[in-house]
């Protein structure tokens, strides 16, 4: 495991970085080990967005760096979302001496109340390349985080080409998530904490709503742009499949072609909302945010 700081400069840490336990001769200086302004500001700023992290780290538990990411994405959301996923997918990374801590995050970096973790353990191997962090677990899934934040890339490579392995993994083998309010460890499709009992936003209502209402499964994860896109291009799909009167449509063709068209145009739009829904889900949104904040499990 990386090597951890001495009580006093924990004690330093925690004056100088809003009461995070932060390694600062390593956040705040370059891969050559000099301490940069520009640096020093931007982890700052970025610890400002994580500091609920208080609750949910160990007594020995050191932040060495926080990044800019976007989480995992499959092929199916690219070809179906395209540049949208770099704003829609947004994430922080929270490098430890235990683990990767990852936050999904809003358009602007601010919390979702949904946090993660990529127990160093759990890994079988992590690289860093030009702009993407790739993990291999040990259950032998594969994730890929996109566009790391510039300015961190060269510092995470260093980082992980330290790494050291040692512990027991975890019995997930992977990354999983973790309840905001308790922080106990949440069981994959089970969309209530075991430990306090805090429900989230699951895949049923979520393909329900999809079915439903246009755009309701985007409104139900809290993608409004999205929603309203997707609202209007479903009514106006539907005002083309019940609207048109008479024997023929604009093209003079017949008019059960178009018509037939429209719904087939429809039923993809409902497939691509309701899967993107069901992904969304599994980030782990908490129905109602005024959650209390419990004592770690």
């Amino acid at each position: 495991m990386i090597e951890t700081q001495s009580r006093s400069a924990t004690t330093h840490a925690h004056r100088e970085t809003m009461g995070l336990p932060v390694k600062t001769e390593f956040m705040f200086r370059n891969t050559k080990g000099v301490e940069k302004k520009g640096i020093k500001k931007r982890q700052l700023r970025l610890l400002k967005k994580v500091s609920f992290l208080s609750r949910f780290l160990a007594p020995d538990e050191q932040i060495l760096l926080v990044t800019t990411a976007c989480s995992p994405i499959s092929v199916m959301e690219q070809l179906t979302t395209g540049w949208m996923l770099y704003y829609l997918k947004r994430a922080l990374l929270v490098f430890t001496n235990k683990r990767i801590i990852h936050i999904p995050a809003t358009v602007s970096y601010d919390y979702r109340h949904s946090i993660a973790q990529i127990g160093y353990n759990d890994v079988e191997s992590i690289k860093m390349g030009w702009r993407t962090l790739k993990v291999r677990y040990r259950n032998g899934k594969k994730e890929n985080f996109l566009y790391i934040g510039a300015r961190e890339r060269k510092k995470i490579k260093a980082l992980m080409s330290r790494l050291k392995r040692a512990g027991t993994p975890s019995p997930y083998r992977q990354r999983y998530h973790l309840c905001p309010s308790c922080t106990a460890s949440l069981q994959v499709g089970k969309w209530t904490c075991p430990s306090c009992r805090l429900e989230f936003k699951n895949s049923r209502r979520a393909r329900l709503l999809s079915l439903l209402i246009p755009g309701g499964g985007y409104f139900y994860t809290g993608h409004w742009f999205l929603g309203l896109s997707d609202l209007l291009v479903e009514l106006t799909l539907l005002l083309w499949i019940v609207a048109p009167t008479g024997d023929s449509d604009v093209t003079g063709g017949p008019l059960w072609v178009a018509r037939g068209m429209f719904a087939v145009l429809l039923i993809i739009e409902k497939w691509m909302t309701i899967y993107h829904a069901e992904h969304y889900v599994r980030e782990y949104i908490p129905l109602d945010n005024r959650y209390p904040k419990r004592a770690a499990a």
